[in-house]
């Protein structure tokens, strides 16, 4: 992917993902996005199937974390 990609916003609000990005990113038809506004603009980020997120917390110990009453 060398060039900027760009895509035009039709007259019902949608917008199609240009090829060289959707394969790129190895991203699919029916997958879900989250919008998330960065300044002037919006930053598209693919939102994980459940599946994948089985084990992310694997290890993690609930020893010193902070909660909000330790806050001033």
């Amino acid at each position: 992917m060398k060039m900027a990609e760009t895509a035009t916003l039709s007259s019902k609000f949608q917008i199609s993902i240009p090829k060289a990005i959707r394969t790129a990113q190895h991203w699919e038809a029916g997958q879900t996005f989250a919008f998330i506004p960065k300044g002037t603009g919006v930053l598209l980020v693919p939102v994980p199937k459940r599946e994948a997120l089985k084990g992310l917390a694997r290890g993690a110990s609930a020893n010193d974390y902070r909660d909000r009453s330790d806050r001033v």
